[in-house]
């Protein structure tokens, strides 16, 4: 199929008749090992906060030994079945591509969807996790200094956030991964939309001068413990920003935090991306601090 550049602020839901029952909504999320997920329950409390009765079922491709081939195939029952829509993660955020009528324009500069929304009958692409990324990063951390950013690790969430930062502000913006051409390649392609303004580094060089840090591999996670850098090179003048956030505080922001440093967790762009979804699924504004108070309780309960 085609993917035609759409507008992202047209939704299903725009032009939804309200009526004095509850509105019901069903969306879900396909990808791989998915089951600790804590996006149903936010998306559905929220939903209920604003008189919807939101279902939010797991596509799990672990559970059924299934592969991105079948996208074509759970796509199709989206539409069929009456979704609002579907977030997508990890293995499917680029192979969904194809599938697709339409991209946003966010979605289309990242090269990556993790928010699929049925319009008018055609499924159109999205792009939460730069914006989500941005909503916590300025929620914790609203004068950081960004003349000279670092940005350790340039996978999917990486790609989206380097578009993000680059977007509020970021002066330079130095891109360091453990595939040195990967991190090339994304200096590319946010200079050919931003201006030369990011370059791929060396992780000594580049924390050398840096105001702050933006880890964004899975380093740190309770699945892969440790720390993603040697933390000598961390300095108390500089901010640390975590996109892990099982468990929220990781090693990473309590060596930080222990040297000075301010600190924003990866609870932020977990509840910043789940915003974004919320609204284009059901054309209505979520309440943000909740979803985020929610979030957090869900898991200090873990």
């Amino acid at each position: 199929m085609s993917t035609q550049l759409l507008d992202p602020a047209v939704t299903p839901a725009a032009s939804t008749t309200h009526s004095a029952s509850p509105r019901k909504v069903l969306i879900g999320l396909i990808g791989a090992g998915i089951q600790q997920s804590l996006s149903p329950a936010l998306h559905e409390e929220e939903a209920r906060h604003h008189g919807m009765r939101l279902h939010y079922q797991l596509i799990d491709l672990d559970r059924s030994a299934s592969t991105p081939a079948q996208l074509p195939t759970l796509l199709s029952a989206v539409r069929i079945m009456g979704y609002a829509g579907c977030n997508v993660t990890y293995p499917c955020k680029q192979a969904v591509i194809p599938y697709l009528d339409g991209l946003s324009e966010e979605a289309r500069a990242m090269g990556a969807v993790n928010t699929v929304v049925v319009q008018g009958g055609q499924l159109v692409g999205h792009n939460t996790d730069g914006s989500g990324w941005a909503w916590g990063f300025t929620h914790s951390l609203p004068h950081a200094d960004l003349s000279r950013v670092v940005l350790l690790g340039a996978g999917g969430a990486g790609a989206a956030i380097a578009h993000a930062v680059l977007r509020l502000g970021a002066r330079h913006l130095s891109i360091v991964d453990a595939q040195p051409a990967r991190a090339a390649q994304l200096a590319r392609d946010v200079n050919a939309l931003y201006g030369q303004r990011a370059e791929a580094a060396d992780i000594h060089a580049a924390m050398a001068q840096a105001t702050g840090l933006i880890h964004a591999t899975p380093t740190g996670m309770d699945k892969l413990p440790g720390l993603p850098l040697d933390v000598h090179l961390l300095h108390p003048a500089m901010w640390v920003s975590e996109v892990v956030y099982f468990p929220l505080d990781t090693a990473l922001l309590k060596a930080a935090r222990g040297i000075g440093c301010s600190v924003s967790d990866g609870g932020g762009m977990a509840v910043g991306q789940a915003v974004g979804a919320f609204e284009l699924f059901n054309g209505v504004t979520p309440d943000a601090s909740r979803m985020d108070a929610h979030f957090r309780r869900l898991v200090s309960a873990r």
